[in-house]
């Protein structure tokens, strides 16, 4: 009785007026029209700004940022060098979102994507090799890290003519979730929320079409899988579905040339499922491979990794993925 009552109070909580989701769109719409006018150095210096007030004054966070650089990069980096990535990465984070609303208004117009992105290094080898694997497998599982400007990564498939269809979280606020994600809408993202997507990935990948996923993320239902040295527990989505329809996973991301406003993009080699006798031992080697892929690309840039976040979480009563 207690856990319904609870439950219920956090879906009170969680639900919000026509006031309040007002006020918060007309305070995101001003923060965007400023942007849009102030110097790229500006975007930067007020990244950050709000970065060392996260690692200063939110204790929880700087404490999951900390112990997570010293697990992943114990005997590499001494504690000086970790406590200055953690503070680069919380600024890192609000960085990426500052960029994306300072570069709204051209990534949703395609003429215009050619020169945000000509920032990018090997850009052009980048296009190619993603429309190929594309065209060859007849649509794949694109999968990301949160590093760098992963919002950034989407448009970038738009300007190479893939269909693509884009996982996100939904906000609980239906204003503000169609001003944020008007950008990409515009470019022919279609965009579907977390929540029950996997019928509609399904579908996309039987019309030949390709998907997106930042399967990076700490969840109960994953299968606990080695990242940096330790198990972490990983979605088994991707490498499902890449096994139901013989499709490839490729991991990419989208990081910051230090010093500059330039970009480096990497495109892994494909992941493709193999013949198997065991589907579970076959998911597990296929999503141990995406962490493996991704953490060489982290290793690269760790500053821009979201390292904020609870990778590691461990979940009380959580039973094996196909047990």
């Amino acid at each position: 009785m207690f856990l319904g009552n609870r439950s219920q109070m956090r879906k009170k909580r969680r639900k919000k007026g026509t006031f309040i989701k007002v006020l918060e769109y007309s305070a995101v719409y001003l923060i965007i029209l400023i942007l849009r006018i102030v110097p790229r150095k500006c975007i930067t210096a007020l990244s950050n700004s709000l970065g060392d007030l996260l690692f200063f004054l939110v204790s929880k966070r700087r404490t999951i940022a900390l112990e997570n650089l010293r697990n992943a990069f114990q005997g590499e980096k001494n504690e000086q060098e970790i406590r200055s990535i953690a503070r680069q990465c919380c600024s890192s984070f609000f960085l990426t979102f500052l960029e994306i609303i300072k570069l709204r208004v051209h990534v949703a117009k395609k003429d215009t994507v050619n020169s945000i992105m000509s920032r990018t290094e090997n850009l052009n080898d980048f296009l190619h090799k993603m429309k190929k694997i594309h065209d060859k497998s007849g649509g794949c599982i694109f999968v990301t890290p949160h590093i760098g400007n992963w919002e950034l990564l989407p448009h970038v498939t738009s300007f190479a003519g893939i269909p693509f269809v884009i996982v996100v979280r939904p906000l609980n606020n239906d204003y503000l979730e169609k001003l944020i994600y008007a950008s990409r809408a515009a470019s022919g993202q279609v965009i579907i929320p977390k929540k029950n997507a996997l019928f509609v990935l399904r579908k996309t990948l039987q019309q030949g079409k390709s998907i997106g996923m930042l399967p990076d993320q700490s969840t109960m239902k994953g299968l606990s899988v080695n990242f940096f040295r330790r198990t972490a527990t990983t979605t088994p989505v991707p490498a499902i579905l890449a096994i139901t329809y013989k499709r490839p996973i490729v991991v990419i991301a989208c990081c910051r040339k230090p010093g500059t406003y330039h970009y480096e993009v990497f495109l892994c080699d494909p992941i493709w499922p193999e013949e198997y006798k065991s589907k579970k031992d076959e998911i597990f080697r296929l999503t141990e491979a995406i962490n493996r892929d991704m953490e060489s690309i982290i290793r690269k840039y760790p500053e821009q990794y979201l390292w904020i976040h609870n990778r590691w979480k461990t979940y009380k009563g959580k039973k094996e993925f196909l047990q």
